[in-house]
Protein backbone atom coordinates (compact mmCIF):
# COMPACT_ATOMS: atom_id res chain seq x y z
CA UNK A 1 0.00 0.00 0.00
CA UNK A 2 1.33 3.64 -0.77
CA UNK A 3 0.98 5.76 1.81
CA UNK A 4 2.32 9.79 1.73
CA UNK A 5 2.35 11.61 5.24
CA UNK A 6 2.16 15.32 5.31
CA UNK A 7 3.90 16.87 8.47
CA UNK A 8 3.43 20.10 10.02
CA UNK A 9 5.50 21.23 12.10
CA UNK A 10 4.10 24.18 13.44
CA UNK A 11 1.03 22.44 14.38
CA UNK A 12 0.26 21.45 18.48
CA UNK A 13 1.62 22.88 21.36
CA UNK A 14 5.25 24.42 22.48
CA UNK A 15 6.49 22.68 18.80
CA UNK A 16 5.09 18.84 20.03
CA UNK A 17 5.10 18.08 15.95
CA UNK A 18 8.73 19.46 15.84
CA UNK A 19 9.80 17.26 18.52
CA UNK A 20 8.18 13.94 17.87
CA UNK A 21 10.01 14.26 13.75
CA UNK A 22 12.69 11.96 14.91
CA UNK A 23 9.68 9.30 15.71
CA UNK A 24 7.82 9.82 12.80
CA UNK A 25 11.01 9.20 10.48
CA UNK A 26 11.97 6.26 12.59
CA UNK A 27 8.39 5.08 11.67
CA UNK A 28 8.77 5.64 8.45
CA UNK A 29 12.03 3.95 7.63
CA UNK A 30 11.16 0.60 9.75
CA UNK A 31 8.01 0.32 7.73
CA UNK A 32 10.12 0.95 4.26
CA UNK A 33 8.39 4.48 3.78
CA UNK A 34 11.50 6.51 4.02
CA UNK A 35 10.86 8.87 1.27
CA UNK A 36 6.96 9.37 2.46
CA UNK A 37 7.35 11.76 4.74
CA UNK A 38 7.03 15.92 3.76
CA UNK A 39 6.19 18.60 5.61
CA UNK A 40 4.72 22.04 4.68
CA UNK A 41 6.07 25.27 4.38
CA UNK A 42 3.32 27.67 4.34
CA UNK A 43 -0.73 27.68 3.92
CA UNK A 44 -1.96 26.08 1.42
CA UNK A 45 1.36 23.70 1.64
CA UNK A 46 -0.27 20.62 2.64
CA UNK A 47 -2.92 20.67 -0.36
CA UNK A 48 -0.52 21.06 -2.97
CA UNK A 49 1.80 18.21 -0.78
CA UNK A 50 -1.38 15.73 -0.83
CA UNK A 51 -2.57 16.82 -4.91
CA UNK A 52 0.63 15.31 -5.38
CA UNK A 53 0.49 12.28 -3.49
CA UNK A 54 -2.77 11.67 -5.34
CA UNK A 55 -0.80 11.94 -8.85
CA UNK A 56 2.01 9.72 -7.55
CA UNK A 57 -0.91 6.82 -6.89
CA UNK A 58 -1.00 6.78 -2.95
CA UNK A 59 -3.94 5.11 -1.31
CA UNK A 60 -3.47 7.30 1.57
CA UNK A 61 -2.17 10.46 2.99
CA UNK A 62 -1.59 10.96 6.47
CA UNK A 63 -2.71 14.14 7.78
CA UNK A 64 0.15 15.07 11.22
CA UNK A 65 -1.25 18.04 12.32
CA UNK A 66 -4.17 19.90 14.16
CA UNK A 67 -7.81 21.00 11.91
CA UNK A 68 -6.07 23.10 9.62
CA UNK A 69 -4.16 20.92 8.14
CA UNK A 70 -6.12 18.23 8.25
CA UNK A 71 -8.44 20.48 6.07
CA UNK A 72 -6.01 21.44 3.55
CA UNK A 73 -5.43 17.90 2.88
CA UNK A 74 -8.66 16.80 2.92
CA UNK A 75 -9.08 18.95 0.31
CA UNK A 76 -6.97 17.30 -2.39
CA UNK A 77 -8.52 14.18 -1.44
CA UNK A 78 -12.65 15.07 -1.50
CA UNK A 79 -14.66 13.07 -4.13
CA UNK A 80 -12.01 10.45 -4.80
CA UNK A 81 -11.06 7.31 -3.80
CA UNK A 82 -7.65 7.97 -1.62
CA UNK A 83 -8.46 7.98 1.80
CA UNK A 84 -6.99 9.74 4.79
CA UNK A 85 -5.07 8.99 7.80
CA UNK A 86 -4.88 11.71 10.57
CA UNK A 87 -2.41 11.98 13.58
CA UNK A 88 -3.72 14.51 15.99
CA UNK A 89 -0.98 16.79 16.79
CA UNK A 90 -2.94 20.40 17.16
CA UNK A 91 -4.60 22.39 19.62
CA UNK A 92 -8.23 21.03 19.14
CA UNK A 93 -7.93 17.97 16.95
CA UNK A 94 -12.02 18.04 17.01
CA UNK A 95 -12.31 16.02 13.86
CA UNK A 96 -9.89 13.48 14.70
CA UNK A 97 -11.44 13.32 18.10
CA UNK A 98 -14.76 12.36 17.24
CA UNK A 99 -13.68 9.64 15.00
CA UNK A 100 -12.20 8.36 17.68
CA UNK A 101 -8.22 8.65 16.41
CA UNK A 102 -6.05 7.03 19.27
CA UNK A 103 -4.08 10.17 21.18
CA UNK A 104 -0.87 8.02 20.87
CA UNK A 105 0.90 9.32 17.79
CA UNK A 106 2.18 5.71 17.40
CA UNK A 107 -0.88 3.89 17.96
CA UNK A 108 -2.53 6.50 15.36
CA UNK A 109 -0.10 5.87 12.59
CA UNK A 110 -0.48 1.68 13.37
CA UNK A 111 -3.88 2.64 12.26
CA UNK A 112 -3.34 4.68 9.29
CA UNK A 113 -0.59 2.80 7.83
CA UNK A 114 -2.89 -0.84 8.38
CA UNK A 115 -4.05 -2.65 5.50
CA UNK A 116 -6.58 -3.70 7.49
CA UNK A 117 -7.92 -0.82 8.83
CA UNK A 118 -11.44 0.26 8.73
CA UNK A 119 -11.81 3.14 5.53
CA UNK A 120 -15.59 4.89 5.91
CA UNK A 121 -17.22 7.98 3.96
CA UNK A 122 -17.83 10.81 5.60
CA UNK A 123 -19.71 14.48 4.60
CA UNK A 124 -18.00 17.50 3.68
CA UNK A 125 -19.28 21.10 3.98
CA UNK A 126 -19.06 23.82 2.02
CA UNK A 127 -19.52 27.97 3.21
CA UNK A 128 -19.53 29.81 -0.03
CA UNK A 129 -17.57 26.97 -1.63
CA UNK A 130 -14.97 26.68 1.39
CA UNK A 131 -14.61 23.12 2.78
CA UNK A 132 -14.88 22.18 5.93
CA UNK A 133 -15.00 18.64 7.71
CA UNK A 134 -14.81 19.39 11.20
CA UNK A 135 -16.91 22.92 11.69
CA UNK A 136 -17.10 26.39 10.42
CA UNK A 137 -18.65 29.40 12.22
CA UNK A 138 -19.01 33.09 11.85
CA UNK A 139 -19.28 35.68 14.52
CA UNK A 140 -17.66 35.54 18.06
CA UNK A 141 -16.84 31.72 17.03
CA UNK A 142 -14.27 33.79 14.30
CA UNK A 143 -13.50 36.54 15.99
CA UNK A 144 -11.60 34.15 18.72
CA UNK A 145 -10.23 31.77 15.83
CA UNK A 146 -8.07 35.01 14.43
CA UNK A 147 -6.98 36.12 17.69
CA UNK A 148 -6.13 32.36 18.60
CA UNK A 149 -4.03 32.18 14.84
CA UNK A 150 -1.72 35.44 16.29
CA UNK A 151 -0.80 33.99 19.75
CA UNK A 152 1.96 31.94 19.42
CA UNK A 153 0.71 29.61 22.46
CA UNK A 154 -1.16 26.67 21.81
CA UNK A 155 -3.66 24.40 23.89
CA UNK A 156 -6.76 24.64 25.64
CA UNK A 157 -5.83 26.54 28.64
CA UNK A 158 -4.10 29.47 25.63
CA UNK A 159 -7.91 29.03 23.80
CA UNK A 160 -9.43 29.67 26.68
CA UNK A 161 -7.51 33.15 28.05
CA UNK A 162 -8.22 33.96 24.02
CA UNK A 163 -12.18 33.60 24.32
CA UNK A 164 -12.04 35.49 27.83
CA UNK A 165 -10.51 38.90 26.58
CA UNK A 166 -13.02 38.73 23.02
CA UNK A 167 -15.95 38.19 24.96
CA UNK A 168 -15.26 41.08 27.39
CA UNK A 169 -15.51 43.88 24.08
CA UNK A 170 -17.74 41.72 21.81
CA UNK A 171 -21.28 42.40 20.78
CA UNK A 172 -24.01 40.57 18.93
CA UNK A 173 -24.78 40.37 15.59
CA UNK A 174 -28.18 40.49 13.55
CA UNK A 175 -28.23 37.36 11.35
CA UNK A 176 -31.19 36.49 9.03
CA UNK A 177 -30.99 32.70 8.77
CA UNK A 178 -32.51 30.57 6.20
CA UNK A 179 -33.14 26.76 6.10
CA UNK A 180 -36.16 24.44 5.08
CA UNK A 181 -38.97 26.75 7.31
CA UNK A 182 -37.69 29.77 6.02
CA UNK A 183 -36.02 33.02 6.97
CA UNK A 184 -35.83 33.66 10.53
CA UNK A 185 -33.95 36.99 12.34
CA UNK A 186 -32.12 36.59 15.20
CA UNK A 187 -29.16 38.21 17.42
CA UNK A 188 -26.76 36.02 18.36
CA UNK A 189 -23.29 35.97 19.58
CA UNK A 190 -22.11 33.26 17.33
CA UNK A 191 -23.46 31.36 14.35
CA UNK A 192 -22.04 27.87 13.87
CA UNK A 193 -22.42 24.68 11.56
CA UNK A 194 -20.95 21.71 12.85
CA UNK A 195 -20.44 18.05 11.13
CA UNK A 196 -19.09 16.96 13.98
CA UNK A 197 -20.24 17.53 17.10
CA UNK A 198 -17.38 18.99 18.63
CA UNK A 199 -14.60 22.06 18.56
CA UNK A 200 -12.08 19.86 19.70
CA UNK A 201 -10.56 18.91 22.86
CA UNK A 202 -14.29 17.67 24.00
CA UNK A 203 -16.08 20.88 23.65
CA UNK A 204 -19.11 19.85 21.85
CA UNK A 205 -20.88 22.27 20.16
CA UNK A 206 -23.64 20.08 18.13
CA UNK A 207 -23.85 17.47 20.74
CA UNK A 208 -25.40 14.64 18.26
CA UNK A 209 -24.36 15.33 14.86
CA UNK A 210 -22.65 12.94 12.95
CA UNK A 211 -20.37 13.19 9.59
CA UNK A 212 -21.87 10.50 7.93
CA UNK A 213 -25.71 11.33 7.94
CA UNK A 214 -25.77 14.00 5.09
CA UNK A 215 -27.30 16.81 7.26
CA UNK A 216 -25.05 19.85 9.40
CA UNK A 217 -25.94 21.24 12.19
CA UNK A 218 -26.32 24.91 12.75
CA UNK A 219 -25.94 26.44 16.56
CA UNK A 220 -26.45 29.35 17.71
CA UNK A 221 -26.21 31.11 20.68
CA UNK A 222 -27.81 34.52 21.83
CA UNK A 223 -26.69 36.95 23.67
CA UNK A 224 -25.48 36.44 27.53
CA UNK A 225 -23.24 38.07 30.15
CA UNK A 226 -19.83 36.49 31.56
CA UNK A 227 -21.92 34.08 33.83
CA UNK A 228 -24.47 32.76 31.44
CA UNK A 229 -21.06 32.46 28.80
CA UNK A 230 -19.66 30.46 31.57
CA UNK A 231 -22.16 28.22 31.89
CA UNK A 232 -22.32 27.95 27.99
CA UNK A 233 -18.71 26.70 28.49
CA UNK A 234 -19.29 24.10 30.81
CA UNK A 235 -22.44 22.51 28.90
CA UNK A 236 -20.12 21.82 25.99
CA UNK A 237 -17.91 19.88 27.60
CA UNK A 238 -20.55 18.20 29.64
CA UNK A 239 -22.59 17.98 26.09
CA UNK A 240 -25.81 19.83 26.88
CA UNK A 241 -25.04 22.65 25.23
CA UNK A 242 -28.20 22.19 23.43
CA UNK A 243 -30.61 21.96 26.36
CA UNK A 244 -29.75 25.52 27.37
CA UNK A 245 -32.44 28.23 26.48
CA UNK A 246 -29.71 30.36 24.49
CA UNK A 247 -29.15 28.46 21.89
CA UNK A 248 -31.37 27.55 19.04
CA UNK A 249 -30.08 24.29 16.84
CA UNK A 250 -31.24 23.32 12.98
CA UNK A 251 -29.93 20.24 11.12
CA UNK A 252 -30.63 20.33 7.25
CA UNK A 253 -28.93 19.90 4.18
CA UNK A 254 -28.17 23.51 3.44
CA UNK A 255 -28.33 27.29 4.90
CA UNK A 256 -27.95 30.50 4.03
CA UNK A 257 -26.84 32.99 6.58
CA UNK A 258 -26.50 36.92 6.04
CA UNK A 259 -25.64 39.22 8.46
CA UNK A 260 -25.13 42.93 7.40
CA UNK A 261 -21.95 43.58 5.96
CA UNK A 262 -18.82 41.39 4.88
CA UNK A 263 -16.99 39.83 7.33
CA UNK A 264 -15.23 36.76 9.06
CA UNK A 265 -15.71 33.07 8.35
CA UNK A 266 -13.89 29.97 9.88
CA UNK A 267 -13.53 27.02 8.55
CA UNK A 268 -11.93 24.39 10.74
CA UNK A 269 -10.21 27.32 12.94
CA UNK A 270 -8.65 28.98 9.32
CA UNK A 271 -10.13 32.58 9.35
CA UNK A 272 -11.17 34.05 6.00
CA UNK A 273 -12.89 36.70 4.98
CA UNK A 274 -16.28 36.71 3.06
CA UNK A 275 -19.00 38.13 2.10
CA UNK A 276 -22.35 39.31 3.79
CA UNK A 277 -24.27 36.33 2.62
CA UNK A 278 -22.60 32.72 3.07
CA UNK A 279 -24.52 29.91 1.77
CA UNK A 280 -23.13 26.52 3.50
CA UNK A 281 -23.95 23.35 1.89
CA UNK A 282 -23.22 19.39 2.64
CA UNK A 283 -21.67 17.03 0.33
CA UNK A 284 -22.76 13.51 1.46
CA UNK A 285 -20.59 10.63 1.61
CA UNK A 286 -17.79 12.65 0.11
CA UNK A 287 -14.51 11.84 1.60
CA UNK A 288 -12.96 8.36 2.80
CA UNK A 289 -11.27 8.34 5.76
CA UNK A 290 -9.64 5.63 8.11
CA UNK A 291 -11.06 5.03 11.49
CA UNK A 292 -11.12 2.51 14.27
CA UNK A 293 -13.26 -0.86 14.05
CA UNK A 294 -14.90 0.65 17.03
CA UNK A 295 -16.07 3.82 15.02
CA UNK A 296 -17.23 1.78 11.94
CA UNK A 297 -19.02 -0.36 14.54
CA UNK A 298 -20.72 2.13 16.32
CA UNK A 299 -21.89 4.09 13.03
CA UNK A 300 -23.19 0.74 11.60
CA UNK A 301 -25.09 0.28 14.90
CA UNK A 302 -26.42 4.02 14.30
CA UNK A 303 -27.57 2.93 10.51
CA UNK A 304 -29.22 0.06 11.47
CA UNK A 305 -31.30 1.61 14.73
CA UNK A 306 -32.39 4.59 12.51
CA UNK A 307 -33.80 2.12 10.01
CA UNK A 308 -35.31 -0.29 12.17
CA UNK A 309 -36.24 -2.59 8.80
CA UNK A 310 -32.47 -3.07 8.45
CA UNK A 311 -32.72 -4.70 11.87
CA UNK A 312 -34.73 -7.77 10.39
CA UNK A 313 -33.10 -7.78 6.78
CA UNK A 314 -32.16 -10.49 4.90
CA UNK A 315 -33.72 -13.66 4.30
CA UNK A 316 -33.46 -17.50 3.98
CA UNK A 317 -31.25 -16.59 0.62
Amino acid sequence: MKIRFIVNLLSGRRGRVARLLPLLRDFAERRGLGGALFTTEGPGHATELARAAVSAGCERVVSIGGDGTMNEVAQALVGGPVALALVRCGSGNGLSRHLGIPASPLAALDLACNPASRVVAIDTGTANGRPFFNAMGMGFDAEVGRKFSLNPRRGLAAYAGTVLREFAGYRAGRWVVTAGSGPETLDALLVAVANSEQYGNGAAIAPGARVDDGLLDLVSVAPVGFVGAAVLGARMFLGTIDRSPHVRHRRGAAFLVERPAPGLIHTDGECHDEAAAVSIRVVPASLRVVVPGSFADARKSCAVSANPRAAGAGGAG
